[in-house]
């Protein structure tokens, strides 16, 4: 009974709420209704009313053409009160048309000289001019918002733009008022002078300057230009009526370099299209006023800060093509310091976001590289533009302003340094009396000189000024080789700069660098800044130059200069190195350390390509080699510093102890010598006679390099198939290592070939032999191993290869030209004659492309990607020339010589050749080139068979040896019993096997060495019957010479002849 009341009252409530929510709904919907109808009916009579003035509008405005009369005009007042109706009602894409053709009427109007048909009229009534200038403050910032958004690329839009720029020029200047011209109306002329600078000043306010800009990065910011004369030069007067209305305030002066000066390529196009906008700038002084106003750290922050990178690049070289403009005017009181300043401010500005690698943060600009900030997409086809502008910083005629007749006449009278040392002369080379004298001499006249001090203005100023092209370089990184150029063959600067630092103290101010750099170890200093840049030319220069250029011609460089220059680097990096002036922790980005290091290296592998410097020129003569040793040893980081970057300072013969010594240490980590390992682990392998090489690739090739670097047994395979008899030690070895390399690098097997001066290089048809890349591998670990024993080998090498092995190539500026005339004189001949051609270079017909003959068919090969349509001219003329030595010493062995290093390195580590340069390398694979040292060889000689060192044909032999003998005989002689005739890098007592002579007329087993009773039973044994028919003979894997017991000195004298001159071996020919 409860239940069914409590579901009646339940029911009513929801019924009484459902009826609310009906009433609540009509409500809304009656008022919705109300709303919509409402609406309508407004926009109704809107569009009634919008149609009305429309209607009115295109019925009152006449659309008048170019040509028109001023019958045409209609009083100015019903023009105005149909504008200010048009404008009531806009729609900027509805109303495109009709707002045209209302604004070349109003243009049309200016030429009435009636106050009644112009439409300027309308100001002079008093009741109508404070709402005429609001409706034309809308009416031209209604043409600013249409030009914004017209394409450049229409013709139609083009015409439109050209007519609203008529517009804003027309009503911002009376200029083109003819009604002003009426003698009655001159009064008024200041005062609408006025108000067009009021109407131009709301404009600004608006953000005038910003549509400008717009405007003209659209129009410029293109391969081809879209604006013409008449376009640019109106936004350009545009762009100056704001500065000179407010008469160039700093406000007004720092818009107008954010938002016109940084347009990519303004000056340029202006220089082209529009003469009399240059002539406006040069009026206004718009360079200097510019200049003052950046040369403020604050407003050059303002101006970057809101720029960033990019613009303020474009801002830049526009600045740069107005000093160029100025620079028989105002640029050489400016240059100095206000210019200097300010280009280098913003290049430093640009250098922060400038980054040495690709990362997920950086972004490619074709001027500096990768950059920290993105590119703005319209500056991509203005970069041509901007490029040409940059490069008119190094251009002759702003250099020679800036820096070069400043630098002229500081160092007229100065002369260059001339590097003394006393090995030049022979004369004083033994007496340290004369030594004494002549430096106390030269020390006494450097005294006598004056030298300029660092800090004095005219230092400060070349510093300064070379510091900005310093910055230049690190800051427009795809443009150094261009800025490089510039700096190097402009006049004499570059020399002038190197007589200038000449100039600085003595050894080129060298111990005033060094006091320096121990107060500023950032390397910071604008001074170390004019050091770098003098560096990275020399180092570009000294690139470039071939072998006549330098050693022949030697202007304005003589080769006293370089050798000064080398000294002075030298000396510099070594003392900075090891009295810890740099961060060695840190010295691999240490840019002052790289500049220098580099040209020092360049110059030091052109003194071993073709030396200009005194003998023991590179070595550091303060250095005591063993306390350098036993420092490394410590593991002290300065000297293994010196050593890695500058060995050449240490003796040769020292840096070839140091690499035994690191083969030494190898073998007994590994366990490879006797000391460390009680039986040594070895290898035996079987060799016949006939097919050396064949057996050897077969057994040697797939070894482990650990078990190639331990001791290999040879057993020999004579040409029946029996064993050899052979004495189980390293000399078999060394016979089959030396008869593997002779055969392998014998020309005919066509692995390699041979230059006109018989060295050898991988040849680029070994592909004609089977597997020849892994043959080639093969001969690099056999070279390896000879040189990890200490094997001398007689196999030369052509110079641009070894430089391959050693890694020199990968090295910075590493100049493939240098090394051309070690493959191909002939070649190098031809390629300098081109580079020095006087005509025009294209007579000559080449292409960046070259033929080669193999096996009777040509094939052309190109040096660049469509190279055989790539003509060579006088502007790529060096690139050609790198291009074509490049192919020739590594593209087209690339494989093979690949093949060689990949063995080569896995028996001697990389590391290890980097203590040596390329002809020092061919050293320690051949041996020193110098001549036989018999004294040397005598001490260190063993004598068995009852020979000994006081024996008759003993002492005979030393004798004709050092009487008789030439020193090409000499060399023969120890090539016939040792198969190589130079002797070893550190002397014979370092030769293994020993040097050894043998009398024949004992043999082995009744033989026990070179001792007393030996020497007993050889006098018994030997024969005193003259052997006249015996010649000498030698068994060159154990450095042995077997000699007849001769009865006479002529007979032995006239048999070792014979016997050296017969022995051929292994010739290139």
């Amino acid at each position: 009974m409860f239940h069914k009341a409590e579901d009646s009252k339940g029911n009513f409530l929801e019924q009484t709420k459902a009826a609310r929510e009906e009433r609540a709904l009509e409500k809304r919907r009656e008022s919705a209704i109300i709303l919509i109808q409402a609406n309508v009916r407004g926009w109704l009579t809107r569009i009634k009313f919008s149609k009305e003035i429309l209607d009115e509008f295109d019925s009152v405005i006449p659309d008048l053409s170019e040509k028109y009369s001023k019958q045409h005009l209609k009083p100015a007042l019903d023009i105005y009160r149909q504008s200010i109706r048009l404008l009531l009602i806009w729609s900027k894409k509805r109303d495109a048309e009709r707002f045209a053709k209302l604004c070349r009427y109003l243009v049309a109007s200016l030429d009435s000289d009636s106050p009644k048909y112009s439409y300027v009229g309308v100001a002079l009534n008093k009741e109508h001019v404070i709402k005429w200038i609001s409706h034309m403050n809308n009416l031209l910032w209604k043409c600013c918002e249409y030009l914004e958004e017209l394409k450049l690329e229409l013709a139609a839009d083009m015409k439109t733009i050209v007519l609203y720029l008529r517009v804003l020029v027309s009503f911002t200047s009376t200029n083109t008022w003819v009604v002003l011209k009426n003698k009655n109306m001159e009064v008024l002329k200041s005062g609408m002078n006025q108000l067009c600078a009021n109407l131009m000043g709301q404009l600004f306010h608006k953000g005038f300057y910003i549509t400008l800009k717009t405007l003209l990065i659209k129009g410029l910011g293109r391969i081809k230009i879209a604006f013409k004369t008449v376009s640019i030069s109106a936004i350009f007067t545009l762009a100056m009526r704001p500065l000179v209305s407010a008469n160039f305030s700093d406000k007004f002066m720092t818009i107008f370099l954010i938002n016109i000066l940084s347009v990519p390529g303004l000056i340029y196009h202006l220089e082209i299209l529009s003469p009399e906008s240059i002539s406006t700038i040069q009026q206004y002084k718009l360079f200097t006023r510019s200049l003052e106003i950046l040369s403020s750290q604050q407003s050059m922050r303002i101006v970057f800060n809101i720029l960033e990178g990019s613009y303020a690049l474009c801002l830049l070289a526009n600045l740069i093509q107005m000093a160029y403009l100025e620079r028989k005017t105002t640029l050489k009181d400016l240059c100095f310091p206000t210019f200097t300043v300010v280009v280098t401010g913003l290049l430093e500005s640009c250098q922060n976001y400038v980054v040495s690698k690709k990362s997920t943060l950086t972004h490619w600009h074709p001027v500096l590289g990768w950059f920290a900030q993105p590119q703005d997409p319209a500056l991509h086809d203005a970069i041509p533009h901007i490029k040409i502008q940059l490069h008119l910083l190094w251009n002759i005629e702003l250099m020679q302003i800036l820096l070069g007749n400043f630098l002229s006449e500081l160092v007229q009278g100065v002369e260059p340094p001339h590097q003394f040392s006393p090995t030049q002369n022979p004369h004083f080379g033994g007496s340290s009396f004369f030594k004494k004298m002549l430096e106390n001499r030269s020390n006494k006249t450097s005294t006598q000189k004056t030298y300029r001090a660092l800090g004095s203005p005219e230092v400060h100023r070349v510093v300064l000024i070379c510091s900005l092209y310093h910055t230049a370089l690190r800051t427009l990184t795809q443009l150094q080789l261009d800025i490089l150029t510039g700096l190097c063959y402009q006049n004499s600067i570059l020399y002038d700069l190197w007589l200038f630092l000449s100039s600085l103290g003595p050894n080129c101010g060298l111990k005033t660098f060094l006091d320096h750099l121990a107060f500023n170890t950032k390397c910071s200093a604008p001074e170390f800044q004019m050091l770098q840049l003098f560096a990275d030319c020399m180092t570009h220069y000294v690139t470039l130059l071939d072998d006549m250029e330098m050693y022949e011609k030697q202007s304005p460089f003589h080769l006293s200069d370089f050798v000064a220059m080398s000294n002075f680097l030298n000396i510099f990096l070594y003392k900075a190195v090891l009295g810890n002036l740099f961060d060695i922790k840190t010295i691999q980005n240490n840019t002052l350390f790289q500049s220098l290091h580099t040209l020092l290296m360049v110059l030091y592998k052109r003194d071993c390509w073709h030396s200009y410097t005194p003998p023991g020129h590179w070595l550091i003569k303060d250095i005591k080699v063993s306390s350098f040793l036993i420092d490394l040893e410590k593991g002290k980081r300065a000297p293994q510093l010196l050593l890695q970057t500058m060995p050449h300072i240490i003796p040769h013969e020292d840096r070839v102890r140091l690499f035994r010594k690191y083969i030494a240490n190898e073998k007994t980590v590994l366990g490879l010598t006797e000391s460390a390992c009680a039986s040594p682990q070895s290898t035996l392998i079987t060799v016949h006679r006939n097919r050396i090489v064949e057996d050897g690739y077969r057994q040697l090739a797939d070894l482990p390099p650990q078990a190639l670097k331990g001791v290999i047994r040879v057993r020999f395979i004579n040409e029946y198939g029996l064993d050899e008899a052979g004495i189980d030690q390293d000399g078999v070895f060394k016979e089959f290592l030396e008869e593997s390399i002779k055969k392998v690098f014998d020309p005919a097997l066509n692995l390699f070939k041979a230059t006109s001066e018989e060295r050898l290089y991988p040849s680029s048809i070994s592909h004609l032999q089977d597997n020849h890349l892994q043959l080639f591998e093969f001969t690099g670990r056999m070279l390896g191993k000879a040189i990890y024993e200490g094997i001398v080998v007689d196999v030369p090498f052509a110079s641009f290869f070894l430089s391959q092995v050693s890694g020199q190539t990968a090295q910075a500026m590493y100049s493939c030209v240098d090394e051309l005339p070690s493959l191909d004189p002939a070649l190098y001949r031809s390629l300098s004659y081109v580079k020095h051609y006087e005509e025009d270079v294209s007579e000559l017909n080449l292409t960046f492309s070259v033929d080669e003959d193999h096996m009777g068919k040509v094939i052309t090969y190109e040096l660049i990607p469509g190279g055989k349509a790539e003509p060579v001219t006088k502007d790529n003329i060096i690139n050609y020339i790198h291009h074509m030595a490049h192919f020739r010493m590594h593209v087209q062995i690339k494989d093979q010589t690949a093949a060689f290093i990949k063995g080569f390195r896995s028996i001697i580590n990389p590391d290890w050749l980097s203590l040596f340069s390329t002809p020092e390398l061919q050293r320690l694979i051949s041996g020193d080139n110098v001549p036989l040292d018999l004294k040397d060889l005598r001490k260190n000689c063993q004598y068995y068979g009852g020979f000994h060192d006081s024996h008759r044909v003993i002492c005979w032999l030393w004798d004709i040896l050092e009487k008789d003998f030439n020193d090409d005989e000499r060399g023969m002689f120890l090539k016939f019993v040792t198969s190589c005739s130079k002797p070893p890098l550190l002397g014979f007592a370092h030769l293994e096997p020993p040097f050894s002579i043998r009398c024949v007329e004992v043999g082995d087993d009744e033989d026990t060495g070179d001792t007393i009773g030996s020497v007993f039973r050889g006098f018994f044994t030997i024969r005193k019957k003259d052997p006249q028919n015996r010649l000498p003979t030698s068994s060159t894997c154990f450095n042995l010479l077997k000699l007849p017991n001769y009865q006479k000195k002529s007979t032995l004298r006239e048999k070792l002849r014979y016997a050296v001159n017969c022995n051929t071996g292994f010739e290139l020919s």
